[in-house]
């Protein structure tokens, strides 16, 4: 800037000098003015601190510093998903406390599970109606005897209360087998002769109302032969058989290596399996055992011969916690005159176990005459019985079962 203002000045002074050489070149010199005119102003726009606006003397204010954005939140971690638990293992069922009855799983108040069993041969004919003694068995079997009629075999692992037990009838074979399987001894009166051959090749605990020495227990009762032929008159007592054992001379108790094969549950309805609520069990086509099933004490109520069954001795209708329905070869004994039959008891077979309202499938077997039965599922599994009693049916492969 100052040198431009020195520039002008000299500029000035040199136009004075020469001022009257000016006025002589006049035009020449107001074109020479007007250029240095021009390269002045050229001159001043090319500096561009000449066109910098003059600073204000105006302290501005600050602008406000930018409040600092807020920081997002983190957004929450997705809680993860909790594993499902683990559904609980069923608890073990609890072990009774005190002495079982061993062919029922009931509590005892003394310990009765090394008593020998008491097998009774029980008449079943229509004409022999009503039995006695027989609702507080712990187990019953019926199967066929002769002329399409059944017969059963009622165990009692503890006889001394029951009271009037009968009519009682002879022995066949096939329940010499399921005697000896239980290691009972048996009451009965009479027998086939291949009873008696195999009562006595096996050393069988008997006591035999017709032919046998130890008869003491045995009567004919007097109510029942007022309107039933003799042979549905014989009876036994527990009183009769209270007073009598102690003077046997006969085991009874199991020997120690005795082996229980019976095994108990406190609910022994089978899982998924049929309903049952009513069925029906034919004997040979002629003689059949009808169940019903009654939910409010879990129990199968029996009927046969058309009507309840019954104990003669408090009208008490037979009721059962568990049902067995074995399925065997069953045949007539050839050239026998009175039509007596073989039941095969020993090998293996197919059934049902009925209870709480289903059943299913089983297998059944027996390795020979000294053995027990054993019970077990379709895949092999043993099969365990509701804790109560058991009724046992023995049916040919080819009677009906009728399940509702």
């Amino acid at each position: 800037m100052d040198s431009i203002k020195r520039l002008f000045q000299n500029i000035t002074h040199s136009i004075k000098h020469y001022m009257p050489q000016i006025r002589r070149y006049a035009p020449l010199s107001l074109i020479l003015l007007m250029l240095i005119a021009s390269i002045g102003t050229c001159g001043r726009g090319d500096d561009p601190r000449l066109n910098e606006p003059e600073p204000s003397t105006v302290e501005e204010s600050p602008e406000p510093e930018p409040e600092p954005e807020p920081e997002p939140e983190p957004e929450p971690e997705a809680e993860p998903e909790p594993e499902p638990e683990p559904e609980p293992e069923p608890e073990p069922e609890p072990e009774p406390m005190g002495p079982v009855n061993p062919l029922t799983g009931v509590l005892t108040e003394t310990d009765i599970s090394n008593n020998r069993p008491l097998a009774f041969m029980i008449n079943n004919n229509p004409a022999a109606m009503p039995q006695l003694g027989v609702s507080k068995a712990d187990i019953i079997y019926e199967t066929l005897a002769e002329a399409n009629i059944t017969r059963m075999l009622a165990i009692y692992q503890d006889a001394s209360d029951v009271g009037i037990i009968g009519s009682i009838r002879s022995a066949r074979h096939y329940f010499v087998d399921i005697v000896q399987s239980y290691d009972a001894i048996y009451i009965f009166a009479g027998g086939s002769p291949q009873a008696y051959s195999a009562l006595s090749s096996r050393g069988i605990t008997r006591l035999d109302g017709v032919a046998g020495s130890l008869a003491h227990i045995f009567y004919r009762d007097s109510s029942r032969s007022q309107t039933m032929a003799m042979e549905h008159t014989m009876v036994t007592s527990s009183s009769l058989i209270n007073r009598w054992f102690p003077t046997y001379d006969f085991r009874y108790e199991h020997e120690e290596d005795y082996e229980r094969r019976l095994s108990f549950v406190a609910v022994g309805t089978p899982l998924e399996g049929s309903s049952a609520l009513d069925f029906t069990v034919s004997f040979a086509g002629s003689k059949s055992t009808a169940f019903s099933y009654d939910e409010e004490d879990d129990l199968y109520y029996l009927r046969q011969h058309g009507r309840p069954y019954i104990d003669g001795n408090d009208g008490t209708q037979l009721a059962f916690t568990n049902v067995l329905i074995l399925k065997t070869d069953i045949s007539h004994i050839p050239g026998d005159s009175e039509g007596r039959r073989n039941v095969r008891t020993t090998g293996s077979g197919n059934g049902h176990f009925v209870c709480g309202g289903l059943y299913i499938d089983i297998e059944w077997s027996r390795a020979d005459n000294t053995a027990q039965f054993s019970y077990a599922l379709e895949d092999g599994t043993e099969l365990s019985l509701g804790v109560g009693k058991t009724y046992i049916c023995i049916v040919a492969a080819t009677d009906i079962i009728e399940f509702e």
